[in-house]
């Protein structure tokens, strides 16, 4: 496969295994997904200027606010996935190994911690929710899952070109 279809492959894999966990996680242990469209709210108003807000429950609603927040969702994957073979090189891609992937997956939690959850108004390593060290505790094993499935998206994808 070549270098962008490698990316998008190994970016949405990773992010469905990442998904998979969640669903996992929810119903073995209870913890809610993340609300994508809460997500989509979120990028459908900063296409109107606003990045910030104190509550982006309470903001007003997007149209398909839930479908932005899932294209984003995988979007963001294929991109750190972009960034793995842009920093480790197409070779990784054919011959991968765990600790650049990992490396990347907990890398990708400066994203929610320092951007996301302050924009939609849980701050700084969502310092403002009612537990915060089990919030961010969350989002290191989400984005150590996410890490794992690069690496396993690599595998598979190299099985399945026969390299």
């Amino acid at each position: 496969m070549d270098y962008a279809g490698s990316i998008l492959f190994i970016g949405a894999g990773a992010t469905l295994a990442t998904d998979l966990w969640t669903m996992a996680r929810a119903r073995l242990f209870g913890v809610p997904a993340p609300d994508w469209g809460l997500v989509g709210r979120w990028f459908g108003h900063m296409a109107r200027g606003r990045f910030r807000h104190e509550r982006i429950a309470a903001a007003r609603p997007v149209h398909g606010e839930r479908l932005i927040g899932w294209t984003a969702h995988y979007l963001i994957g294929i991109a750190f996935a972009g960034a793995l073979l842009a920093i480790w090189g197409f070779a990784w891609a054919r011959q991968p190994t765990l600790a650049p992937a990992l490396a990347v997956g907990f890398v990708t939690v400066a994203a929610p911690f320092l951007l996301m959850q302050p924009g939609m108004g849980a701050g700084v390593a969502a310092r403002r929710t009612p537990r915060p060290n089990a919030a961010r505790l969350q989002s290191l094993f989400t984005h150590a899952v996410f890490g794992l499935g690069l690496y396993a998206a690599a595998i598979v994808l190299n099985v399945l070109s026969g390299e």
